[in-house]
């Protein structure tokens, strides 16, 4: 719930202009109702999870920002010997 006072006060202020957020869940379909409605740009990364379709219809698109993984990244945690 804090994220979404969050949300709803930086979209109240205008202090931003777009809000990426790193989630699927449906819970923040009012938050992202609310920073649309001000005029924020509201970007869903769901991380290659399948994001609420209810949570889908609020946002202004869906993008995912980091790759699953890449074979030939050496920096990739998942090629990283520990």
């Amino acid at each position: 719930m804090r994220i979404g006072l969050d949300i709803a006060a930086l979209s109240e202020a205008g202090l931003v202009n777009q809000i990426i957020m790193i989630s699927g869940d449906s819970d923040f379909v009012p938050a992202a109702k609310h920073a649309r409605r001000s005029g924020i740009d509201f970007i869903l990364d769901p991380m290659w999870a399948r994001a609420a379709d209810s949570l889908n219809e609020h946002v202004d698109g869906v993008r995912e920002c980091v790759a699953r993984r890449s074979e030939n990244d050496p920096l990739h945690v998942g090629n990283i010997d520990l």
